[in-house]
Order: C-alpha cells, then sequence, then structure tokens
C-alpha cells in the first residue's frame, strides 16, 4: 500500500514538474536577442552586438551622464550611483510635436503612451526619441560647439513620473542644458535622479520591454562623467 501511494505520489510530482516546465517561465521571458550600443561618440563601437558579450568599459564619448552632486553639492556623484540604480527597465517615448521650437514630453503624453502600453514599471529610466530621426547634436568633435537644450519633458509630466512612477533616470539623444529649469533640476537631484544626455538614437529601439544598463566613468568630476549605455532588447 505504501509503495502504490509512493507510486502515485511521484507520478504527480513528476507532472507538476513537466507542466511548470512547458510554461513560459521567468528565464524564458527575461530572454533577450540582441544588444544596441547607444554610446555617441568617436570611440564607441559598433551600435549593435549580437550577445551579451560586449564590454561596459565607458570612453571618452560625447554621452554623459548628469548625476545628482551636478545640481546639489553632497549628493550622488556618477560613481557613487548605486548599481542597482544604473540596471533598469527602459521605456521610450515619442516627441510628438518635433516641428515645434521646443517640443516637451506633456502629461497627456505620458496617458496616452499608458493607455498603450501599460503602466510605466517603477524603478524605470525614460528615453525620449525625437520623432524626426535628426541628428542629435551631438556630432561636432568639438563639445564645445554643441547646443544645449532644455529637457525635454515638462516640468510637471517629470514630477509626476518621479514621483508617482518611481522612475530612476531620464535619457535623451542631445545635449541638456540642466540648468534651464533650476526647480526641476533640483527636484530631479533630491529624488537621486540622473539624465543621460547626447546618446545615440533610439531608432532601434522597441517602447517597452527593454532593459537599459548606464556604465559612467568614475573621474574626478563630482557631477557628470562620460558614459556607456546599452539597451539589451527582447
Amino acid at each position: 500500500m505504501r509503495i502504490r501511494s509512493f507510486i502515485i505520489a511521484y507520478a504527480l510530482v513528476l507532472a507538476i514538474l513537466l507542466f511548470a516546465d512547458r510554461r513560459p517561465g521567468a528565464h524564458q521571458q527575461d530572454r533577450y536577442s540582441h544588444v544596441v550600443d547607444l554610446t555617441d561618440g568617436p570611440n564607441a563601437t559598433a551600435k549593435h552586438a549580437t550577445s551579451l558579450e560586449t564590454s561596459l568599459e565607458p570612453s571618452e564619448s560625447r554621452t554623459r551622464i548628469i548625476a545628482p552632486a551636478a545640481i546639489i553639492p553632497g549628493t550622488w556623484t556618477a560613481g557613487q550611483i548605486p548599481p542597482e540604480r544604473l540596471v533598469a527597465p527602459l521605456v521610450v517615448m515619442d516627441l510628438k510635436s518635433a516641428s515645434e521650437a521646443s517640443p516637451q514630453i506633456s502629461l497627456d503624453d505620458i496617458a496616452a503612451w499608458e493607455a498603450q502600453y501599460g503602466i510605466i514599471p517603477p524603478g524605470a529610466v525614460v528615453a525620449i526619441r525625437r520623432a524626426d530621426g535628426r541628428d542629435n547634436g551631438a556630432a561636432s568633435d568639438a563639445p564645445a560647439a554643441r547646443q544645449s537644450f532644455p529637457l525635454p519633458i515638462a516640468r510637471d509630466a517629470a514630477l509626476f513620473l518621479v514621483e508617482a512612477r518611481d522612475t530612476i533616470g531620464f535619457a535623451v539623444e542631445t545635449p541638456v542644458g540642466i540648468a534651464s529649469d533650476r526647480t526641476l533640476a533640483t527636484q530631479l537631484a533630491l529624488h537621486g535622479n540622473y539624465v543621460v544626455e547626447g546618446t545615440a538614437s533610439f531608432t532601434s529601439l522597441p517602447s517597452t520591454g527593454s532593459l537599459i544598463i548606464v556604465a559612467p566613468a568614475k573621474n574626478k568630476k563630482p557631477g557628470e562623467a562620460p558614459v556607456r549605455i546599452l539597451a539589451m532588447v527582447r
């Protein structure tokens, strides 16, 4: 009788294991098909990689991270940002009004994005993509000649993302004059948010489902540093 009970129990456990193995588990859902290098600069490597073996060593590129310490001394420098905040879900939003002088993501744009793709996951980095696909302004070899732009998101929209969606950073294709809105910059720094500026184009990225990896260089500047930025795409 005990042997029969043991056989029945063993068969049930085996059936459960086989059933679980056939379901799309987390290890299958988290697989990524390729890596996109979003670092923009003369020393950046190829934009596309076929595996996860791409080096994370940052180069002297036009892509830079603006850490909280660039706004409020005493907060995190680029090298002090906790590692868990440098690997995050990536959300990509499009600027719809690229013909305007200073197009910005609005609260309505966020609502429309979430209506289509779902609620923005907590701990995400929000990338803002230019709708026209034009050069991002970082192509010049002379950094001093670059024109800086305001962060392309309205203050109320950015604060909504930071406070209500617990986002940890923004990534943009243009150089950013973060001090153009001191109030917003201060709030971003107080919440530990960083901004990655001057990235390569986000054209090849889907709106959701990717993972971003940000690897800043530990240099002497407290607030800004060259950065290597990669996107793992499903």
